[in-house]
């Protein structure tokens, strides 16, 4: 398929298209194109309007949310044209009394005259905080919803999943995702592999993935590659040159022999002692045949500690006496938490029985249908995992089906708008805000806080009030050591405003972490976490009361 020339934004920067060519300006709602014709024929389309992209409510139960898919909103944006067979498809699908003028419209627009101002990705983000501001002629900017919903949803609901994995697992683990084969088609697989590394997982299985987004790729064997030896005779290439090249070994397998048979008489094995299952011997020397120098085997195919870990051993053995290292074994069944415990007592008797420095602290990696609460339980029984490769509950967010991001109309032709609702939370903030977050003395992040876009900025060391938008009662002062504004311009459209420039993916992921070190831990935890405040000041509060009270239709009792 041709690859379309990037576009340039008005300060001269290429921007390629969606990562995904499924995303063009047809991956919307039926109702975007009626508005959008009914806001033609009425006269509106090109009225400036704002709109504000947000969500109710942090996922998964807890108390923040990791912002992801703005890299792809911009890409949209800046290639956004609509072909002429696709105006003719949504001529066919519109009112059979839709003007040719409309659709003369449709072909002249883009995105040129649109102003996206956002947080940066890999920002922690909480509930009714706009992730981004869209201002432009009303008509193209309703057109954006549905795909930027689309496009922040999934991305931001994944990259939170990946940060509670890695909060539980803690700082030291190596996290490794999984989830090509269980997720919810290749989109869906893509998608996870990228987020869950803004996240904070270290690698991933997905080889398309890792070639798209330079993520770190990890793997090494399934069961069926063990279970297809049937013996040592099978392999036919049995040498071996040692790391440094100075001579070949003509028979590895001979040599992972005689190590079985040392490790079988040996101190170290003398609990598990037993006939080990040859046709894994062979499975294993294969591979490490294949692969010296990232020799990572799967021990539970038939037995973990009377097969799989000693013919394990003899085969890391057989390398180290030609000058490689192992690198470990990885679990995919049976009780974690005390294999892990046992195998690494093996690992450390047989480096002080043999005199093998290191050999105590190879990897164990497990896996097996893993989640938050089995590492959290796992950390609770007390284990030796170093790593763990994570899929299913991952890559589906199988906890929670989706993040709810919506988005609404706060001002137009710079007149504030309002959505009221019996429901509180489906209350809209209205008008054109700026946004600050505000640290206290410790350094952690205390609140958020909402201002009109013309009121003077908070200063450091200033008391500031800062309000719930709509409950009374709920005010606090705040007097911080630290103000960081949160949004950034993105695409300035027609203005002269300085774009940000996308980063790297790398320094997406580096910026949540960097982020999560800044939220307080009673803020993370995963049971009964503290809510973050979000809040306006004064005056925004009492312009969003003044407004509701003078939209809200009142009643009479007769």
């Amino acid at each position: 398929m041709a690859t379309k020339e990037p576009k340039k934004t008005n300060s001269g920067r290429k921007i390629p298209g969606p990562t995904n060519p499924m995303v063009t300006p047809l991956l919307t709602d039926q109702y975007q194109f009626t508005m959008a014709y009914a806001y033609w024929k009425s006269g509106k389309h090109q009225e400036r309007a704002v709109f504000d992209l947000y969500f109710r409510k942090n996922p998964f139960g807890g108390e923040y949310t990791v912002f992801a898919g703005l890299e792809e909103c911009v890409r949209f944006i800046a290639n956004f044209k609509l072909t002429e067979e696709q105006i003719d498809y949504i001529k066919d699908n519109l009112s059979v009394s839709c003007e040719e003028g409309f659709l003369d419209y449709l072909r002249g627009i883009d995105c040129s005259d649109v102003e996206v101002y956002a947080l940066p990705e890999g920002s922690v983000v909480f509930a009714k905080v706009p992730l981004l501001r869209v201002e432009g002629p009303l008509a193209v900017v309703q057109l954006l919803e549905t795909p930027f919903i689309n496009l922040v949803n999934f991305a931001s609901l994944v990259s939170t999943n990946a940060a509670r994995h890695r909060f539980v697992a803690g700082k030291s683990k190596t996290l490794l995702e999984f989830g090509l084969r269980r997720a919810q088609g290749p989109d869906g697989g893509i998608g996870a592999s990228k987020y869950s590394y803004i996240g904070g997982f270290d690698a991933t299985s997905n080889v398309a993935a890792g070639m798209l987004f330079g993520i770190p790729l990890r793997g090494t064997h399934s069961h069926a590659f063990v279970s297809s030896y049937m013996s040592l005779d099978e392999i036919k290439d049995k040498a071996l040159r040692k790391k440094d090249g100075s001579s070949t070994c003509q028979d590895f397998v001979s040599l992972v022999g005689d190590w079985l048979r040392k490790i079988e008489r040996s101190d170290s094995l003398r609990r598990n002692s037993a006939d080990t299952n040859k046709s894994e011997l062979a499975a294993l020397t294969s591979y490490a045949l294949a692969f010296p120098d990232n020799f990572l085997a799967l021990v539970d195919t038939y037995d973990v500690m009377r097969s799989g870990v000693p013919n394990f051993c003899a085969v890391a053995l057989a390398l180290s006496d030609l000058g490689y290292k192992a690198i470990g074994i990885r679990l995919d069944s049976g009780d974690l938490a005390y294999l892990s415990c046992e195998i690494r007592k093996l690992f450390c008797s047989i480096e002080k029985e043999f005199g093998l420095p290191g050999f105590g602290k190879m990897s164990i990696t497990a896996s097996n249908d893993l989640n938050e609460e089995t590492i959290d339980a796992l950390n609770k029984q007390g284990h030796q995992i170093d790593a763990y490769g994570i899929g299913t509950y991952l890559v589906t967010c199988y906890a929670q089906a989706a993040l709810g991001v919506v988005f609404k109309l706060v001002e137009i032709n710079n007149r504030p708008r309002i959505k009221l609702s019996e429901a509180v939370s489906k209350v809209t903030i209205p008008c054109k805000k700026r946004i600050y977050r505000l640290y206290g003395k410790e350094g952690y992040a205390l609140v958020d806080i909402m201002t009109g876009e013309d009121e003077p900025p908070p200063k450091v060391g200033e008391r500031i009030l800062c309000r719930h938008p709509f409950r009374e009662s709920k005010r606090a002062y705040v007097v911080p050591q630290k103000i960081e504004e949160l949004l950034r311009c993105y695409c300035a459209g027609t203005s002269d405003k300085n774009e940000e420039i996308l980063p790297p993916l790398k320094d997406i992921r580096e910026r949540c972490i960097q982020q999560l070190e800044q939220m307080r831990p009673d803020h993370m935890r995963r049971l009964n976490p503290t809510p973050y405040k979000v809040s306006v000041s004064a005056k925004l509060y009492d312009f969003i009361h003044f407004l509701w009270l003078n939209e809200a239709p009142v009643g009479e009792l007769r």
